[in-house]
């Protein structure tokens, strides 16, 4: 039977979260009512357009935070808005199911009057633990960290079924909110229709004979300043100038990290755009020689499926990541590891594939291969309407 389904994420807007696009396309075609209700940001400021059959209403939000203060006003401003595209939402056309995607976990708060009041089913989408998340943006527990924790806690004991990315926030989850077996599923990321058939650019090189990329948000838990001191080392240490790299993404510490990157010397080697569009994107994924997840071991990171590692599988290339736990699962074979995080130690580990291009080649058919079986998307599908099925049923 068909029902209408009500989607709130907070970090991303869509279609620029390919999660959520994707959950929302899914279930569009299972042949369900999809309302997206997200944030206006990152060139993505419509506040109302039914895009590809999907319903979607952004509301506006501070900018992204750095310190406690911008955290607190950023996660306000998202409540007021999302409580008022919800209402917005109810009163158009209702809805059966809320489906509440963290960070942060505060959005059981929006859902919580329709769940008393009018009965509706609310999905847990964990796409990042909360609490480890906060302790390795802010360095610190405190207060605010145990209401995060108590807020993850709410959300759990409010939601009719959990949906995890990955294993080890499946054990999590259960763990903390209680959950039994046929409760929790895990509904893998997996990139779905990214075009791989566009050319290279050799421009992209900048006349060098390599290119080492880089894809996604610059946030200061994502580890992009050990990628540009891994830069420094290359160029200044080793001495190669041969060596050019794409730094695609924007985030808070975009700014900040392109300071670091003139102050070093690298103007000239690491180019850093910004956002940029989807052509860009896979043109970019094609040209490189070697993708890099440079985002740092630690209790947050271990348990997090980062979507670069993925997209640079479904392209082919080889890729060389600090040795997180669940990048190690998903990655498996396809890349080469540094095992502590030393920027030292991961320029020396990207030299060493930039200069293997035989062992390049076969850590990127492996990737893809892995990709298109064992990880694709259409399993995922499968997943995500079976959690569906058990919370409504």
């Amino acid at each position: 039977m068909p029902l209408r389904f009500l989607i709130i994420v907070e970090n991303l807007p869509v279609p620029l979260d390919r999660r959520v696009w994707q959950e929302a396309c899914a279930l569009r075609d299972a042949g369900h009512d999809v309302t997206v209700i997200c944030p206006q940001m990152r060139g993505y400021t419509t506040p109302f357009e039914v895009l590809e059959g999907i319903t979607i209403y952004r509301h506006w939000i501070t900018d992204e935070a750095k310190g406690i203060k911008g955290f607190l006003g950023e996660y306000a401003s998202a409540l007021w808005g999302e409580f008022a595209c919800a209402l917005k939402a109810w009163r158009t056309k209702g809805f059966d199911v809320v489906h509440l995607c963290n960070p942060p976990d505060l959005l059981f708060l929006v859902a919580l009057p329709f769940k008393l009041l009018a009965g509706v089913k609310v999905i847990f989408d964990v796409h990042d633990l909360w609490p480890e998340m906060f302790e390795a943006k802010f360095g610190r527990r405190g207060l605010l960290y145990w209401a995060v924790r108590i807020a993850e806690r709410c959300t759990l004991a409010m939601a009719d079924t959990v949906m995890a990315t990955n294993q080890s926030v499946l054990a999590a989850v259960k763990q903390r909110g209680r959950k039994a077996d046929d409760e929790v599923f895990i509904v893998r990321t997996a990139p779905n229709k990214l075009n791989t058939l566009l050319p290279e650019d050799p421009v992209l090189k900048k006349g060098r004979t390599h290119l080492v990329g880089y894809i996604g948000v610059m946030g200061n838990a994502d580890g992009v300043n050990y990628l540009i001191e891994a830069a420094r080392h290359i160029v200044h240490t080793r001495k190669r100038t041969d060596v050019q790299f794409l730094l695609m993404g924007s985030g808070p510490e975009h700014a900040e990290l392109i300071k670091l990157r003139d102050a070093l010397g690298l103007a000239a080697f690491v180019d850093m755009p910004g956002r940029v569009s989807n052509e860009f994107l896979f043109t970019g994924l094609k040209t490189m020689d070697l993708g890099v997840a440079c985002d740092p071991i630690n209790d947050y990171n271990d348990h997090c499926t980062m979507n670069k590692t993925l997209e640079y599988m479904a392209f082919g290339k080889a890729q060389v990541m600090f040795g997180t736990r669940e990048g190690r699962f998903s990655a498996g074979e396809a890349a080469r590891y540094v095992m502590e995080n030393s920027a030292e130690q991961l320029g020396d580990a990207i030299l060493g594939l930039l200069d293997d291009p035989a062992e390049r080649e076969r850590l990127g058919r492996i990737g893809y291969e892995r990709l298109t079986t064992e990880l694709c998307w259409e399993k995922s599908v499968e997943q995500l309407l079976a959690t569906y099925a058990r919370a409504t049923r």
